[in-house]
């Protein structure tokens, strides 16, 4: 946050928000093997529907890759599941939320085994 105060006495703010799992996804992508060699073939345009966004997510079809280091996954299953809206969703609604999203191998079964733990 950034405040200011104008030549007319005013005071200006400035409120930046930025998505903190998307900035540590993209720093994992670059640390996958796989997703590192699926992004040089993006630039290149050798892969078919794969993009990068202009913060440099790599993503298929807009739905962005999380690789599967460190407790990414995890972070990302603790955040969504106790959202105050979205009130401790079952399995199959907390799948369909987060592949509008996200995806990674074994996915379905990640949420399934976060749910019922």
């Amino acid at each position: 946050m950034q405040l200011g105060i104008s030549e007319k006495d005013e005071v200006l703010a400035n409120i930046e928000v930025r998505p903190t799992f998307i900035e540590e996804i993209k720093d994992k992508q670059f640390e996958y093997e796989s997703l590192n060699e699926l992004r040089k073939k993006t630039v290149s345009g050798k892969a078919q529907d794969t993009t990068l966004d202009a913060c440099g997510v790599l993503s298929f079809m807009g739905i962005i890759y999380v690789p599967q280091v460190d407790d990414l996954i995890k972070k990302i299953l603790t955040e969504s599941h106790g959202l105050r809206y979205s009130i401790h969703p079952n399995v199959t609604k907390m799948y369909r939320d987060l592949k509008r999203l996200y995806w990674w191998l074994g996915m379905k079964k990640d949420i399934a085994e976060f749910v019922a733990k």
